[in-house]
């Protein structure tokens, strides 16, 4: 039976795209994986040299193997920018539509509007500084952890409401506004007090919640993100589900695909992670099992190469296993869904092409070239299935079989 083993190494750029002269010059020079590599004396992959990773980057750091076990290339970004939410997304096989950055107050009004049209009680609590609360319970505010103007976030304490009844309110904020992502997020053991203490008021009038401050990732955290112009249907994830395949969501992917039906399984740490998909690979015989390290991404922000290079040597010394518990007919797909180059002098993330290579036993090892989107990935899963294409991407299976 097929089966699709997707990793996606959160981060894991390859040089920068082509456009950063022009929109993102902050960004040029990057290249995650070759400073990453080259700023660690002791640094280490094997298996992903092995799969030929040498052949995406100039650097003494990674040989090129003569003969490399994976089919090797790069993606480029079709989405604005370079993000974790519209990364993933392309993933999957949605073509990217570039969202409106507008601060919260730009929207607060018709936001007001909708929900009480749908019957919940909305108030102010600060007229000088504003944002919204719902029910006395949830707030609705700009997300002060992204560039100003980019996400808002819905923020409930989830001993008070149930999380669906908190996502229906943010469904409801995604339909009245265009910016990238509206954020649903909640935990336990806090109150709205805790929440509205953590009030943050930024520059411009951003109005936020300080998300660690109001203790909200302490306990039975939960979130989902709703992006802008994503349509789930056309997605691979969803494709997959409906036609009868098993779909398990792990590490971040868990967080920002939405597929009703699917396996969930939230994680951060990158052995929790490798561990899930060895747990998976053992329990789900066909269908995609799709995970996400993201503390190479962490590493990034935090701008240490060191940390960076650590988790991605974790993730080479798992990669050994799981190949070893392949079956003849899986196909392991190695991606990223943009850059984080540690070294680049800035803590966000960069706009990079990002590594690709495709290892299966029964699979050729050729070059892919650069591929002009994350979504030729999500077509070649169809492809590979023999069902419906998602909405973006041209599928490379016939280089590979």
């Amino acid at each position: 039976m097929k089966r699709v083993i997707l990793l996606v190494i959160d981060s894991l750029g390859v040089g920068e795209m082509d456009d950063v002269y022009e929109v993102r010059p902050q960004d040029i020079g990057a290249n995650t994986l070759k400073h990453v590599a080259e700023a660690n004396e002791d640094f280490m992959i094997p298996n992903l040299e092995a799969l030929g990773a040498g052949f995406l980057i100039e650097t003494k750091k990674i040989k090129r193997v003569k003969a490399p076990l994976a089919s090797y290339g790069n993606s480029r970004l079709a989405h604005f920018g370079a993000d974790t939410y519209q990364g993933h997304q392309e993933i999957m096989g949605s073509k990217p539509k570039k969202p409106l950055v507008k601060p919260f107050a730009y929207y607060i009004d018709k936001v007001e509007r909708a929900l009480q049209e749908a019957g919940y009680e909305v108030t102010r609590p600060d007229l000088l500084h504003p944002f919204l609360l719902v029910n006395g319970l949830v707030t609705i505010a700009d997300n002060i952890e992204a560039d100003p103007g980019q996400n808002y976030n819905v923020t409930a304490p989830l001993d008070y409401i149930s999380f669906e009844q908190e996502l229906a309110i943010g469904r409801i904020v995604r339909e009245q506004v265009e910016v990238g992502r509206v954020i649903v997020l909640g935990g336990r053991d806090i109150t709205i007090k805790d929440i509205l203490k953590a009030v943050v008021v930024k520059e411009n009038n951003i109005v936020g919640i300080d998300c660690p401050k109001s203790g909200v990732y302490k306990k039975g955290y939960v979130v989902r993100h709703l992006g802008y112009g994503v349509n789930p249907e056309t997605q691979i994830t969803t494709i997959l589900h409906k036609r009868g395949y098993p779909v398990s969501l792990i590490g971040k992917v868990a967080d920002v695909i939405q597929c009703d039906g699917a396996n969930y399984y939230p994680q951060v740490e990158t052995d929790g992670v490798m561990e899930l998909i060895l747990k998976r690979m053992r329990i789900q015989d066909s269908g995609l099992i799709a995970a996400n390290v993201q503390e190479t991404d962490l590493s990034g922000h935090s701008q240490n190469s060191i940390r960076y290079a650590q988790k991605l040597m974790l993730v080479d010394k798992y990669l050994s296993k799981i190949m070893e518990t392949m079956k003849d007919d899986d196909m392991l797909i190695i991606t990223g869904d943009h850059g984080n180059d540690p070294t680049i002098g800035h803590s966000h993330h960069t706009r990079e092409k990002t590594l690709l290579l495709v290892y299966g036993k029964k699979l050729k090892a050729v070059d892919l070239q650069e591929r002009a989107t994350l979504s030729d990935i999500a077509a070649t899963i169809a492809d590979y299935f023999g069902v419906a294409s998602p909405e973006n991407g041209e599928s490379f299976l016939y280089k590979i079989i």
